[in-house]
């Protein structure tokens, strides 16, 4: 709990009695304190002094000041408005100066909490700590490391510590406090989920749209694994998700490693793959401009089904282009998409160049 948490116990009454002595000798203080009071502040708030019960101590303690004040030690009028005035500007000057004291303690707190977390994150996740110390750190968080979890992974250029704070924030609002984990771990923002719990993905997604925008962010999610080792192979399959969508040219905002398992397997056996690829499209490369137009046609006619008519209006091309191209491909490889026993064949092949980075890898 934070130390500026309205909803936080006040100070108890010794505690409070003591408080505004305090703030009374700073306020007799000749010349004020502001450098006294920025201190006075900040113990406040490390001993979790709630703000308004700072504000309040400051006000009695002037009341107590002025109650001091002897009737025989004014002589007229004017000379007590003029210790009033004097009064006021030392109160004031002395309100400022705790409440500076007291929120630059409170957000210096807050950030070494972050950086404790994200910290904490990390070596969850990295598996580097001593298994008992990460226990014991992970009881703080609500984490208990033998349970199963998901972790989603978001990037996007305009993911920054503030929205990742903000996420972390709202996440643990809907969800409740460790049931989910936020942080920004080099420039993604990585989200620690308990396993079986529904709709993390969904709300995160729309959390991500609402601080971003549409069409700037992308986000990975790994299958649920139990353990300290499943909650790196989460991270992994999460990452590799995005990877894989993006040398694929997936544009779908939340992909699930679960829908992408075929592009690991593909991958398993590079040698296997960039044989196939080889062999089925490397005479494209003879073609006049290259193997890269019939490669990017091929990849458009998969994405929409084999439809034709939906491939030309997505190339810009007439449908007689397309089908023109097509059997040029035939002609070259001998492999023709509209054949039932050479679809799936081309298609892997068109997906391993695409993991593969071919042909421009290749040439």
């Amino acid at each position: 709990m934070s130390a500026s948490d309205p909803a936080g116990p006040g100070p108890g009454p010794g505690a409070r009695r003591q408080l505004v002595d305090e703030c009374a000798a700073l306020l007799r203080a000749p010349g004020g304190a502001r450098m006294s009071g920025e201190g006075l502040g900040a113990r406040a708030a490390d001993s979790g002094v709630r703000l308004p019960d700072l504000a309040s101590a400051v006000l009695e303690a002037a009341a107590a000041v002025w109650a001091e004040l002897s009737p025989d030690a004014v002589d007229t009028p004017a000379g007590m408005h003029r210790r009033a005035g004097q009064l006021f500007s030392a109160t004031h000057s002395l309100l400022d100066s705790v409440c500076h004291g007291f929120i630059r303690q409170d957000h210096a707190e807050v950030e070494r909490h972050d950086l404790d977390r994200a910290e904490f994150i990390n070596d969850l996740l990295t598996g580097r700590a001593e298994p008992g110390e990460l226990a014991a750190r992970a009881h703080r968080y609500g984490i208990r490391l033998a349970a199963t979890h998901t972790v989603l992974i978001a990037r996007g250029a305009g993911i920054t510590a503030d929205i990742s704070h903000r996420i972390d924030v709202a996440l643990a609002a809907r969800f409740g406090d460790g049931n989910t984990l936020t942080t920004l771990r080099g420039g993604e923002l990585v989200c620690i989920s308990v396993g079986g719990l529904r709709g993390v993905g969904a709300e995160l997604a729309h959390l991500l749209l609402a601080q971003l925008g549409a069409g700037k962010w992308q986000l990975g999610i790994g299958r649920a694994q139990p353990g300290l080792r499943g909650l790196a192979t989460s991270l992994s399959e999460a990452g590799s998700t995005l990877d894989h969508a993006e040398k694929l040219g997936f544009t779908t905002p939340v992909l699930h490693a679960g829908d992408l398992l075929v592009f690991p397997v593909l991958l398993r056996d590079r040698e296997a793959i960039t044989d196939l690829v080889i062999t089925v499209l490397g005479p494209l490369r003879t073609a006049r401009g290259g193997a890269r137009l019939y490669l990017d046609t091929l990849a458009v006619l998969f994405d929409n089904q084999g439809n034709h008519t939906a491939t030309a209006r997505q190339m810009h091309l007439s449908v007689r282009a397309v089908s023109y191209r097509l059997e040029r491909i035939r002609d070259l490889t001998g492999y023709h998409p509209g054949e039932p026993t050479q679809r799936f064949t081309l298609h892997a092949a068109v997906l391993g160049a695409r993991l593969l980075g071919w042909p421009e890898d290749q040439a």
